[in-house]
């Protein structure tokens, strides 16, 4: 099972591109795209979601062209838009019901297996209230019930923790991480730690170009021995600043405690272990070498 994207390109009018020759092949398991707003996920994700059509390039489905033939992929596919919307007026029953037969599920099977998606997401107790009533947690967790009523073997979700609360995205995240299995799963987000405890790989987009793909591991190797913290008067902050890529800062009574990355130390610092932010940031800003080579 895979997903074999070569040389993709998307062009909008005033020759402005939303991806630029990009080329990644993705197996089972889940992957994190990570990029800025606007480096072209969304648009990725549309593609793959046979819902734009790209520019430039192919796109093969376990070998199938899916903008020759869709259906292919169309059937085994879950997903999850940015912008996902519901009806205000219908129940979460009769919503999930209603996407059912657009599916063309079987009505028997497709009650027991919204039973087993409503128990999955946690929204038994309101099946019966109407999604107009919703949180927005809760209208996401609706969201991918949606894109598994068809059990698909590709699941595709789109930023799919913005606007929740922090509990709702850890649930959110152990959810995503839960459906993984035998099956492919592309997280689309601008937030590391959303794909920090799910992710088997994470590809790093910017400007519509694939600028790394690696595991979490080979991404964390590459900055290691490059990350550093250490205490600083609060009137150098702004010269650091300058000098140095930082990661964080904390206010302490004693001044600022400065988190960068650096190839070499800077002076007074120590070397700490890098976090997935750290090595983002470092290939967000310095995106001329791959890891992989």
């Amino acid at each position: 099972m895979n997903i074999v994207i070569e040389n993709i390109s998307k062009r909008y009018k005033g020759n402005v591109w939303g991806l630029r020759d990009f080329t990644l092949t993705i197996g089972s398991g889940v992957l994190g795209l990570l990029g800025p707003n606007g480096a072209g996920k969304s648009t990725l994700m549309r593609i793959l979601a046979t819902v734009t059509r790209p520019s430039a390039g192919t796109i093969t489905w376990n070998g199938i062209n899916i903008e020759k033939s869709p259906n292919d992929l169309r059937a085994v596919l879950g997903y999850l838009p940015q912008d996902f919307g519901v009806y205000p007026n219908l129940t979460a029953i009769e919503f999930l019901e209603y996407l059912a037969a657009a599916k063309g599920l079987n009505h028997a099977i497709a009650r027991k297996r919204i039973d087993e998606l409503l128990q999955l997401v946690n929204l038994v107790d309101v099946r019966r209230r109407p999604l107009g009533g919703f949180s927005g947690g809760m209208r996401q967790r609706i969201g991918i019930a949606q894109a598994l009523l068809n059990d698909p073997q590709l699941l595709i979700v789109d930023e799919p923790t913005g606007g929740l609360d922090p509990e709702e995205r850890v649930r959110f995240r152990n959810l995503l991480s839960e459906l993984s299995g035998d099956r492919i799963v592309i997280l689309s987000t601008h937030i590391v730690s959303d794909v920090e405890a799910t992710a088997t790989h994470i590809a790093i987009i910017q400007k519509g170009k694939l600028i790394t793909h690696a595991t979490p591991e080979r991404l964390l190797s590459s900055v290691d021995g490059s990350v550093w913290e250490w205490v600083i008067p609060s009137a150098e902050l702004p010269l650091i600043k300058q000098r140095y890529l930082i990661s964080s800062t904390m206010r302490r009574t004693d001044g600022v405690r400065v988190r960068a990355i650096s190839k070499a130390a800077p002076d007074s610092a120590q070397a700490v272990q890098p976090t997935l932010e750290d090595a983002y940031l470092h290939w967000v800003s310095n995106h001329t070498v791959d890891p992989n080579g």
